[in-house]
This record gives C-alpha cells, sequence and structure tokens, in this order.
C-alpha cells in the first residue's frame, strides 16, 4: 500500500508539470523560458515530453499491473465475506467483542425471535439464523447480522477505478501514436510547403486509432489535415472529413481579454459528400465519425497589411504590402546586405492601462503598457495607482532579419497614443522573445503624423542641411553690436549638430554614439571638471536652437509654414529633441507604420479521436464512489443468541465494527434498547 501510494503521487506530480509546462514545443522556446543549463537539464529528465516519458510509462504499467493483481488476490475473498454472515460463531466468542450485552427476558424463545427479527429488518439489517440442537432439543438460535457491506466493495470500486483511468490515460495518450511511428516508419516532418506535398512518411491514417491534435481553419476556407507536434516537427494526420470556418465569433472583455469566442462551421464528409453545419464553443465541442472537435483558440488566418517604410538618414518613403506569415526582401541604399521582412502578427484590439502606475504593484497580471515600457529608450513615466483602460487601437508585429540569420522582433502601433500630456507613436523593439520591449516615443506633428519628426531625423543626417541651420541660427542669435561672434556662434552650432547627428566623434579615435550622449562624452573629455556645467547648458542651449533651425528648413522644404514660438512648438521639440537622442540606439535603418490592414481571423480547433474517455469518465465515477463508501461507509456485524432459559429466554448480543467511533457507541446503546428488554 505505501508502494502504490508513492507511485500514485509521483504520477500526480509528474501530471502537474506536464500541465504547466507546455509539450512537445520547439527546443529553443525551453531555452528561452529556462535558460540552456535547466534546458538542458528538464530535457534529460524527458519534461517536455512526460506522457510519453519511459519512466512515467514504467510507472503507469507498474500501477496498473500491480492494482490489478491487488484486486485479483482480494476480490475472492471479498465476495466470500459478502455471502457469509459468521452465523456458526460460538456463544463464548461474544463475550470477547468490545460491545456486547445480554439480559433476561420473560418471553419465549419464539416470541423473541420474532420480535428481534421484526426489529433488525426495520433497521436495515441483513440477517440469516442458525437452529442449534442437541439430540432434536433445541439449546438456542444464533442470528447473525451484517449492515455497511458496501465499505468491501468500495475498495474495490476505487482500486478498480485506478486501472481504469491508467488504462484510459495509455490510450489516449500519445503511446499508439509514437508506436506506430516505430512500426511502421513514421517520422516528423520539420521542412515547409504546401500540407498537400508531404510525403506519407510524416502522414497518420485516418483510421488511427487515438490521437489528439491541432487543426487551423482561416475564415472562408476549409481544412481537412491536421498536425501532432513533435520537438523536431509535426506529423500530420489525416481526418476523415473538412472542416469549414464560416465566421468565427469573439467578444472582449473591459481589459481586452477575449470574452467568448466560438465558430461557425461546416463539416465535409469524405465518405457521403454530406455537408453538416455546427457551432462550436468553448467547452461544447461537435462530435463526427467518432471525432471531436474543440474550440481551442484563435489567430490570424493571414491578414494583409499595407506599412509605410519611414528611413532613419535620407530617401523618400515607400509602401511594403504583404500577410501575416509571409515575408519580402529589402535592399539597402548604402549598398548593405539586404534584410529580410517577416511579418508575423496583427493584433486589432489593445486595451492598455494607460493610467500612471505606481511604484509597486499587486496586479502583476494587468495590461500596463506604461508598465512595460520598463527598458525605453526615452524619458521615465511618472507614478500613480488609477487604472485608465483604453483601446489604443492596432498594432503590428514584424522582424528584421539579416544576411546571417539573426533577427530582431518590432512591435508598433498603428495611431498615436498620450503619454505623459504628449501624443506620441511607439515603436518598439527587443532582441529575443525572453526580453521586453524597449519603446521609442516618436512625437507626433499638428497632422497628427509622423512626418515632422522623420524630416528632423533626415535632416539631421544630411551635412548640407547642419551647415545651414548653423549659419540660420548664429545670424538669429548674434547681437547686433557684436558682429564679430557670428563665426563662433556658426562653428559651436555646426559642432553641436555634427556631434549629435553622430557625424564627429567626441573623443578622438573612438566611434561616436550619436545623440545626447556624444554630447555627454565631449564634455566630459574636453571640458574641465569645474567648467562643465556652464558650458552644458550653452551648448544645450545651442543645439536646441540649431535643432528648431534645422526643423525650420525641412518645413521650408516640403513646403510648410515654419514653426512658431507657442508651447505646442517648444514641446513637440522637447520630445523630438529626445526621440532623435534615442533614434541612435534604435537597430533598424527605417521605421515601419501600420498604414492599412485587412483583417482576416482562423480558429485553431482541437480533434481528438479518444476512445478511453470513457474509461476515464467512468473510472473517475467509481473513484468517488469507491473513496465515499471506504470512508463513510462502516461494516457492522451484529450477533444476537438466544437461549431458553428459566420459562423464559436468555439474550445475548455483540456488535463488530472496522472502525471504533463514537457512532458505534452510540448505535450499539440504541441497538441494546430495541434487542433486549426493558429491566425491570
Amino acid at each position: 500500500m505505501r508502494f502504490a501510494i508513492s507511485l500514485l503521487t509521483v504520477i500526480c506530480i509528474a501530471s502537474v508539470i506536464g500541465t504547466v509546462v507546455k509539450q512537445n514545443e520547439p527546443a529553443n522556446n525551453y531555452v528561452n523560458q529556462f535558460g540552456p543549463f535547466w534546458a538542458e537539464v528538464f530535457g534529460a529528465v524527458n519534461l517536455y515530453t512526460v506522457y510519453s516519458a519511459w519512466w512515467f510509462l514504467l510507472i503507469l504499467g507498474f500501477l496498473v499491473l500491480s492494482t490489478s493483481l491487488c484486486i485479483a488476490r482480494n476480490l475472492p475473498k471479498i465476495a466470500a465475506d459478502l455471502r457469509t454472515y459468521k452465523e456458526g460463531l460460538r456463544e463464548q466468542s461474544l463475550q470477547a467483542f468490545h460491545h456486547k450485552a445480554q439480559a433476561d427476558s420473560a418471553e419465549t424463545p419464539q416470541a423473541a425471535f420474532d420480535r428481534i427479527a421484526a426489529a433488525l429488518v426495520a433497521a436495515g439489517w441483513r440477517a440469516k439464523a442458525q437452529q442449534r440442537r442437541d439430540a432434536e432439543v433445541l439449546q438456542g438460535t444464533m442470528i447473525a447480522a451484517r449492515k455497511g457491506a458496501a465499505n468491501k466493495l468500495g475498495y474495490v470500486a476505487a482500486h478498480g477505478a485506478i486501472v481504469l483511468i491508467c488504462v484510459g490515460g495509455l490510450l489516449d495518450g500519445d503511446l499508439i501514436v509514437r508506436a506506430q511511428m516505430a512500426l511502421l516508419g513514421k517520422t516528423p516532418f520539420s521542412g515547409g510547403g504546401l500540407i498537400s506535398a508531404v510525403p506519407d512518411e510524416h502522414r497518420l491514417s485516418e483510421r488511427n486509432p487515438t490521437f489528439r491534435a491541432n487543426l487551423l481553419v482561416p475564415e472562408g476556407m476549409r481544412a481537412g489535415t491536421a498536425m501532432l507536434n513533435f520537438q523536431n516537427g509535426v506529423v500530420l494526420q489525416d481526418l476523415p472529413f473538412d472542416v469549414e470556418l464560416k465566421k468565427f465569433n469573439v467578444e472582449y472583455y473591459a481589459t481586452g481579454m477575449p470574452k467568448l469566442f466560438s465558430s461557425d462551421i461546416v463539416i465535409h464528409d469524405h465518405a457521403t459528400g454530406e455537408a453538416i453545419p455546427a457551432v462550436v464553443k468553448v467547452n461544447e465541442p461537435a462530435v463526427h465519425r467518432g471525432v471531436t472537435i474543440y474550440q481551442s483558440s484563435f489567430d490570424d488566418g493571414g491578414s494583409s497589411l499595407t506599412l509605410k517604410a519611414r528611413p532613419l538618414t535620407g530617401g523618400a518613403s515607400f509602401d511594403v504590402q504583404g500577410v501575416i506569415g509571409g515575408s519580402t526582401v529589402l535592399t539597402q541604399a548604402d549598398g548593405r546586405d539586404p534584410l529580410t521582412l517577416e511579418f508575423t502578427a496583427l493584433r486589432v484590439i489593445n486595451v492598455e492601462n494607460l493610467s500612471a502606475p505606481a511604484s509597486t504593484s499587486d496586479d502583476a497580471g494587468k495590461l500596463d503598457l506604461v508598465e512595460s515600457l520598463q527598458a525605453h529608450l526615452g524619458s521615465g513615466a511618472k507614478t500613480g495607482k488609477n487604472k485608465d483602460l483604453r483601446n489604443v487601437g492596432p498594432s503590428v508585429n514584424y522582424k528584421l532579419r539579416d544576411a546571417a540569420g539573426q533577427a530582431r522582433e518590432y512591435h508598433n502601433y498603428m495611431q498615436p497614443i498620450e503619454l505623459d500630456g504628449a501624443r506620441v507613436f511607439l515603436v518598439g523593439v527587443r532582441d529575443s522573445p525572453a526580453e521586453n520591449f524597449r519603446y521609442l516615443r516618436i512625437p507626433v506633428d499638428e497632422h497628427d503624423r509622423l512626418d515632422g519628426w522623420v524630416r528632423l531625423r533626415q535632416g539631421l543626417a544630411d551635412p548640407a542641411l547642419r551647415d545651414a541651420a548653423a549659419r540660420r541660427f548664429a545670424t538669429r542669435s548674434t547681437p547686433v553690436d557684436r558682429p564679430e561672434m557670428a563665426e563662433q556662434l556658426r562653428a559651436t552650432a555646426l559642432r553641436s549638430l555634427a556631434l549629435f547627428a553622430g557625424a564627429e566623434a567626441p573623443v578622438a579615435g573612438q566611434p561616436s554614439p550619436g545623440g545626447l550622449a556624444s554630447i555627454s562624452d565631449f564634455l566630459e573629455s574636453s571640458v574641465p571638471a569645474e567648467d562643465r556645467q556652464r558650458i552644458a547648458e550653452v551648448l544645450l542651449r545651442v543645439l536646441n536652437g540649431s535643432l528648431f533651425e534645422l526643423a525650420n528648413l525641412g518645413r521650408a522644404q516640403a513646403g510648410l509654414a515654419p514653426l512658431g514660438s507657442d508651447d505646442k512648438a517648444q514641446a513637440f521639440m522637447t520630445q523630438a529633441v529626445v526621440a532623435l537622442s534615442d533614434s541612435f540606439f534604435y537597430p533598424a535603418p527605417v521605421v515601419f507604420e501600420l498604414t492599412d490592414f485587412k483583417q482576416v481571423q482562423a480558429s485553431v480547433f482541437q480533434v481528438a479521436r479518444a476512445p478511453g474517455k470513457t474509461l476515464v469518465y467512468l473510472g473517475c465515477v467509481l473513484l468517488i464512489v469507491g473513496v465515499f463508501a471506504m470512508l463513510y461507509v462502516r461494516e457492522r456485524r451484529l450477533w444476537v443468541w438466544l437461549q431458553p432459559h428459566a420459562g423464559g429466554t436468555r439474550i445475548v448480543t455483540a456488535l463488530s465494527t472496522t472502525r471504533r467511533t463514537l457512532d458505534a457507541d452510540t448505535e450499539f446503546e440504541a441497538l441494546k434498547s430495541t434487542l433486549l428488554p426493558t429491566p425491570r
């Protein structure tokens, strides 16, 4: 028993691990989640394929065998015990019981027998009597009664339930699928292309007795081949029907989380050609030909996108079109290796908490855009406690992959968002899925667009425009009574722009980081410490004035009126300078803006043929019945000896129970008052 409980404990722990840790995921996912060391350790003990691990199957099989042998050994004893009432017990043996009593009655033996028999039947006892004679002389009558026989049946039910559940788990697990792969030469497929072109060695037959696979169907399309995921690829499972998705329906909570999603489908049977409409909801599956279709999740079904590419260092903007899951190649004007643009995700609804977050939060699961900018490239966010949930509009995820195969992931919002009192576009980047996105905040112009900041960023990269901006700044800033300062102001403005643009190294022989970091490096390397604060203030005023002139030069080239000196223009320039400084850490030469999209949704179904499901359900019912029977049903045996004595009857009774409890004491006291005569 102790060994069986130990096995059950190990199986329970392993099942919890198999539920928490996603099974049969690609190896890179586990490395990103656990790190290289622990990913290798967990993989060595098969925690990524728990239910098909050799040690799990060994324990499960041993538990089934052990429990089955236990049932086979004890069932004959239980059956024999249920058939016997033990009416042959001797009178002297009754004195050895804890619960015993006796009394003399004036009744005749037959009258006492009739009264006691009626009382036992009324109380729900099943009894059997044995008359004992000596040379045809009646010596006495032994009544043996029994109650609570379900306790022993509970033992059989509980142990049988363990066997049924384990066998059902073995039938519905991937053991049979792996056995077919080993015996029939099936192997996982790790390539690409059309599903119809995948060879037969990567496919399982429609007659596969058990499987659990995923089926993705975009709106307006149909599919009849599901996929079983393995760490080194997928195995295709052909279905006896096609599933056509007519309409995918989804509702959202105020937090942006899905509230309800369902699919209007049509099942096209291969054998009969019949088209069967059905609605699949969460916990409301459809069943056809022994295959259950569950609503598992939803995904993008190939939405079409239009992105506007805005080069940061010069050049005209251009449009790029693609679909989610696709890619395109971008050539670089400077002759560097081309980049591959991969369209990975489109999210139409983004409900974010735009309130200023507190420094600590007890709501770790909330959607909080401000708190997600933990490692942003711009300035920090304010702190607060109130929630301000708003839908900030669509966003797009894409990757830029270089010629070496290294990729960075980008996350850009389609519409500007108001943060810290300013409307900004959020452009995010991260180097790996294990990191948070770092966001560049780009301020909008007077038309609520990116054009103003992009013109300023491109002008900063143009030496001719920098020189023109420095000259205009010197002309506007030179005192009328000191014209000799013009050239000095021009040189200072030009150098500050060159340092800020990364065109001039702040320290000889070292690369220029650009932005405010270059200004800081220049001050630390060229200005004495006691003069650094004063020179920094002057240099920043010169830089801000020069950038203001650079912005107006760009507006003049675009045929726009110059910026004014009002608060709105000053706020734009303040945000723009910070964004310009941060843009030198942005690892892409272009910023992509989502300008248009056409969403196509897809349903993710789980299709399963589970012959062991009935066994598992039956085992669960038996387990509940068995546990309750063993815990709450007490088996009791009662003996009553009736012996003629002094013209009346001597009555001796005893009670046997599996557990001595207060209930047993109370029940025996009630039996004594019923069976024995009232003392005179």
